[in-house]
C-alpha cells in the first residue's frame, strides 16, 4: 500500500509542527513546505521530513512543492494573503485543500471557489480548526442533520492566550469588519462590541464575554439557515492577546501542548428544542491538528459529502466526526432540553 504524501504549507510554524506530528501518527508521509528555507532545513534536521521551499508569490515553486502529494494542509497565515495562491496551486495540481483560517473574509473568498474545486474534482475545506470548524461541527451535530435553526449561540472561554507570531501577524493584517447574523440579516459588529455574562462549565464559571465572531460565522451559515448567529469570547484571553508583552506558547508536556484550557459551548435553538454541544480540552493550537487531519483522513477514504468548497459541518457527518476524536484531546458532550429563547445581541 502506498503511503499518501501530504503537503503542509507553513510546516515549521507552531500549528504546522503539531499537524506534521499528527500526520505521522496516523501513517501519512508529510512534505514540509514553506517560504523560509532556513526554518525548513532546521525542521527537516529535527524530524527527517521531506522539505520543499516555495513562496506564495512563486506559482512555479508552489507547483513543484505540491507535485506528487494528495492534499495540502495550509497552516501559514495571514490567510488574507496566503490562501488564494496556495489554493490556486492546489487546484492546478488537482489535490485537496484544507486550511485553518480564522479570518472571515479569507473564508468567504475560499468558499466562493466552489465551481473551480468541483471542476478539479477536489474537496476544499477552509477553517478546519479550533476557530471556525469546531463550532460548525458542534452546531451541525446538535442539529442532527437539520439545515435550519432559529438561533445558534457560540461561546468560547480560554483561561489565557499566549499568541503565536502568526496570530499576531494575522491580527495586524485583518482590517475587515467582523459580521454576525441577527433577525435574518448579516450585521457588522458595532464598536464597542456588546458584552454579556455567560455561564460556562467548571472550571470557568460565570464570565463576562464580548461579541467576537470569527470564521464560524461564515462556515456555519454557508450550509445552515440561521435566523440568529452570535459568537462570544471571555475577556481575559483578549487582554493577553492585545498585550505585546504576552509571550508565545510554552510546552507543558512532551507533546508540545501548552497548559492553556478551553471550552466551546454551542447552543442551538430550533422550534421547541434546545440542544447544547460542548467541547473542552487543552491548547487551541495543538487541538487544531487532530481536527485537520481527521478531516483529511475522511476526504481520502471517501467519508466526505462530495467535492467542491465545503464548510466543515457540511463536508462530514458531524456527530461521527466528533466521536472519532480522542476524548483526551477534545471531550464532547451534548445536552437536550426545552427551548429557552436566546436574546439577540442588540437586546443586551
Amino acid at each position: 500500500m502506498i503511503t499518501p504524501r501530504i503537503a503542509i504549507y507553513g510546516a515549521y510554524g507552531h500549528t504546522g509542527r503539531f499537524v506534521l506530528a499528527e500526520l505521522r501518527r496516523r501513517g501519512f508521509a508529510p512534505v514540509a513546505c514553506g517560504r523560509d528555507a532556513a526554518r525548513l532545513h532546521e525542521l527537516a534536521a529535527a524530524t527527517g521530513a521531506e522539505l520543499r521551499v516555495a513562496s506564495t508569490n512563486d506559482p512555479a515553486a508552489l507547483d513543484a512543492a505540491f507535485a506528487g502529494t494528495a492534499a495540502v494542509l495550509h497552516c501559514a497565515g495571514p490567510f488574507l494573503d496566503t490562501a488564494a495562491p496556495v489554493l490556486d496551486a492546489a487546484l492546478r495540481a488537482r489535490i485537496h485543500y484544507l486550511d485553518v483560517a480564522a479570518e472571515q473574509q479569507a473564508v468567504v473568498d475560499t468558499l466562493a471557489r466552489d465551481a473551480e474545486a468541483k471542476a478539479a474534482g477536489v474537496t476544499v475545506v477552509p477553517a478546519m480548526a479550533f476557530y471556525g470548524g469546531l463550532a460548525d461541527l458542534l452546531a451541525s451535530a446538535a442539529l442532527g442533520g437539520a439545515t435550519e435553526a432559529d438561533a445558534v449561540d457560540i461561546a468560547v472561554a480560554l483561561d489565557g492566550w499566549h499568541p503565536t507570531r502568526g496570530t499576531r501577524l494575522t491580527g495586524e493584517r485583518n482590517h475587515y469588519p467582523r459580521t454576525y447574523i441577527e433577525h435574518g440579516r448579516r450585521r457588522t459588529v458595532p464598536d464597542p462590541a456588546p458584552l454579556r455574562e455567560t455561564d460556562f462549565p467548571a472550571p470557568f464559571g460565570r464570565l463576562q464575554t464580548v461579541l467576537l465572531p470569527l470564521s464560524e460565522a461564515i462556515v456555519l451559515p454557508h450550509h445552515i439557515a440561521c435566523r440568529n448567529l452570535h459568537a462570544w469570547m471571555n475577556l481575559a484571553p483578549l487582554r493577553d492577546l492585545r498585550d505585546p508583552a504576552t509571550p508565545a506558547p510554552v510546552a507543558a508536556d512532551d507533546s508540545g501542548r501548552s497548559a492553556q484550557r478551553f471550552v466551546v459551548e454551542v447552543q442551538v435553538q430550533r422550534g421547541h428544542r434546545n440542544v447544547r454541544a460542548t467541547a473542552g480540552g487543552r491548547d487551541i493550537y495543538a487541538v487544531t491538528a487532530p481536527l485537520l487531519v481527521e478531516a483529511l483522513q475522511r476526504i481520502l477514504d471517501g467519508r466526505v459529502r462530495g467535492n467542491g468548497a465545503l464548510a466543515p459541518g457540511q463536508a462530514f457527518d458531524a456527530r461521527d466526526f466528533l466521536a472519532a476524536l480522542d476524548p483526551g484531546r477534545i471531550a464532547v458532550t451534548y445536552e437536550d432540553g426545552a427551548a429557552a429563547e436566546i436574546a439577540p445581541a442588540s437586546a443586551r
